[in-house]
């Protein structure tokens, strides 16, 4: 633990925009720009920041942290391919330029096409949410050599499995009731080894990290994916699973809702009609697994957001010191709830109720 004299002082906001306005300035895109003004902390990653500008407005993506645990170079060239490969298909913002790391900002910075649009609201925008993640589907699947810097593994499924088992390390320092210990580990134990195949189970573009909050909502109707530092090439039932799972729509303050089995079933019903992939029990197995990594993700913030911030700014960091208090504590009540026993016993009623609803459809 860093010690009170040598521990980082708490983030400015008002600094922070200085700080930004040289680095547009260095980068040669201060011209143009009339205002900064700081968005709310909503999220645990970033910063924002909008851009008022001469013609289209931007939005300046300020990185708290790396969630991938890459160093600050490494992960503005994620990022960056993340929104170049996305914005092909309508539903995410433009990329505009990269703010390389510096004195002022030390993760650097990218600068977006900026979203007028509203929070989504559920369950009316479900099929909205559903067109925009089979658009981000859909797009061709480059060859196995140009899907670099992006995630790629061979095995999408395989990965995942990695990674939750990774996080569940994090499960002994959660200070988890017994009861509820036993039960995600018995729910670890159960995800199976491999998938059959199937085209529902083949790699494509994905988000990775598509819960409601990340979307707008635009004048015409249309879904936009605002948050798109975690894409990779996996599996799309994960985003369809992070998209409606109890976990994720009761997440957000402002767009929370708790769905219905048949608003649910609903919104996978829209998606494969308009993808063609018909096949659910792909899409099923993937909701255990984005669930499962999601309780563990809980667990391993738990364990971790007490720590102080690494005044380095390297790769990943859950310091609680990097958000604003009212978002610390919201997330610690979120975390708190789905780690109790009745949120993980209505999740499990929800995942045999929605087998049920999809089956009969086949």
């Amino acid at each position: 633990m860093t010690d009170a004299a040598t521990r980082p002082a708490p983030l400015d906001i008002g600094e922070l925009c200085n700080r930004l306005e040289r680095a547009l300035t260095q980068a040669g895109h201060r011209h143009g720009v009339h205002r900064l003004t700081p968005m709310a902390d909503t999220g645990l990653a970033h910063h924002h920041v909008w851009l008022t500008r001469d013609g289209t407005d931007w939005v300046a993506r300020l990185p708290k942290q790396s969630q991938l645990g890459l160093d600050a170079h490494t992960n503005l060239d994620y990022q960056a391919a993340c929104f170049e490969r996305a914005g092909r298909c309508g539903h995410a913002p433009a990329l505009h330029g990269i703010l390389s790391p510096s004195a002022d900002l030390p993760r650097g910075g990218l600068l977006v096409s900026a979203v007028r649009g509203r929070v989504a609201r559920l369950p009316d925008d479900l099929p909205a949410l559903a067109e925009a993640l089979a658009g981000l589907h859909g797009l061709p699947l480059p060859p196995p050599e140009q899907r670099k810097p992006l995630l790629a593994p061979s095995d999408p499924w395989a990965a995942m499995r990695e990674e939750v088992a990774g996080q569940a390390d994090y499960l002994e320092e959660a200070r988890l009731t017994t009861a509820v210990h036993r039960q995600l580990e018995r729910e670890l134990a159960a995800l199976p080894k491999a998938l059959p195949d199937s085209t529902t189970a083949r790699p494509r573009l994905i988000s990775f990290d598509a819960h409601p909050g990340n979307f707008l909502i635009r004048d015409d109707g249309s879904a936009v994916l605002v948050d798109l530092e975690k894409c990779r090439y996996g599996l799309p039932g994960f985003d369809l699973a992070h998209t409606s799972l109890y976990t994720s729509t009761t997440w957000d303050i402002a767009s929370r809702a708790e769905l219905s089995v048949a608003q649910v079933a609903d919104f996978h019903r829209r998606w494969m009609a308009l993808t063609g992939l018909a096949d659910t029990a792909p899409l099923l197995t993937c909701r255990r697994a984005m669930w499962l990594w999601s309780l563990t993700w809980c667990a391993k913030w738990r364990a971790s957001y007490r720590r102080t911030r690494d005044a380095e700014s390297r790769g990943e960091d859950w310091s609680a010191e990097l958000s604003d208090p009212a978002l610390v504590a919201h997330v610690r009540d979120r975390v708190d709830h789905y780690l109790s026993l009745p949120a993980i016993d209505h999740v499990q009623r929800e995942f045999d109720a929605l087998a049920t609803a999809l089956e009969k459809d086949a």
